[in-house]
């Protein structure tokens, strides 16, 4: 494989940045992943960062050097980072989960294939055009804005995220075939937010994605003004095996088996992915649940 990548992170008007971006990959395998950070809740920087830990350390362990089931693994994965969270919140004996959303992707061969919960957006673009992007779990969206009083709703809404004590909406979409030149980006809504989709299209076709990127970044913060959005980017162009000589960017092909690079800041997490199960689950959220009783009670 060969990719030309390029991520950034930029603090908006906001006490802090909750977005958390990163990629690793082996010789025949790419994983491409963000998070925001929900604000309104507690530690979503936390929510996001254990998202991403999450699904590398699933990462590591399943592409060896190719993931063999890409659908299965990317809803295993986003599962297994939903589960991690309440199991901190329980754990911390907190009355509010932190929460996050999450797009990720994975390249291998000539494909991609993504899933996404909430409204952090993968956007494909191709010859100039919007091939595809996806579709926020938010009211709004999923409802149109032609739909009387819908123009009236907050575009922040979400019905779905990863830390609810609800089980996450989420969607997988591909195998999509990557053509030579092909643009694949992943941002938070504090990108799309500021600019239009005709903005992100046109300045990933003019230009490569190491110029297209900060000047997205910029561009967005620019719009927001004071009160801007955190802004949280990364996207690649996919290159095709007969233009690796003209073409910079990271190349694969000389990385042997069972070995892993990656941008994603490792952690050791509390307890095993793997020992995660529904029935834990369902505890953890009891624990939190009856901990929010008890508050309430001491209150009364």
């Amino acid at each position: 494989m060969k990719f030309s990548v390029f991520q950034i992170s930029r603090r908006g008007g906001r006490e802090k940045n909750e977005d958390r971006m990163g990629y690793c990959y082996t010789r025949e395998s790419g994983l491409f992943v963000l998070a925001d950070g929900m604000g309104g809740h507690p530690e979503g920087e936390v929510a996001a960062q254990l998202a991403l830990q999450t699904i590398s350390a699933l990462y590591q362990k399943e592409a060896r050097p190719l993931v063999k089931d890409v659908t299965e693994f990317l809803a295993a994965s986003l599962m297994a980072a939903h589960h991690q969270i309440i199991r901190y919140a329980s754990e911390k004996g907190m009355l509010d989960t932190p929460r996050t959303t999450l797009v990720a992707a994975v390249v291998q061969g000539n494909t991609a294939t993504w899933v996404h919960c909430g409204d952090s957006r993968l956007y494909v673009v191709r010859d100039g055009e919007l091939l595809t992007r996806t579709r926020d779990h938010s009211y709004l969206e999923q409802q149109g804005s032609a739909v009387v009083g819908m123009d009236r709703i907050n575009r922040n809404i979400l019905f779905t995220c990863l830390g609810s004590p609800t089980k996450p909406v989420f969607d997988v979409t591909g195998p999509v075939t990557l053509q030579q030149g092909d643009k694949v980006l992943l941002c938070s809504d504090g990108l799309w937010g500021s600019l239009n989709d005709n903005d992100i299209v046109r300045h990933l076709t003019t230009q490569p994605v190491s110029d297209a990127v900060p000047d997205l970044v910029e561009a967005a913060l620019r719009n927001g003004g004071e009160h801007s959005d955190n802004v949280t980017v990364i996207a690649f162009e996919w290159e095709t095996p007969d233009t690796f000589e003209s073409t910079r960017g990271i190349s694969t092909d000389s990385i042997s088996d069972g070995v892993f690079a990656s941008t994603i800041q490792a952690g050791v997490l509390d307890t095993m992915v793997e020992d995660l199960d529904d029935a834990a689950i369902e505890r953890s959220i009891a624990e939190i649940n009856e901990a929010i009783k008890r508050s309430a009670a001491r209150r009364s």
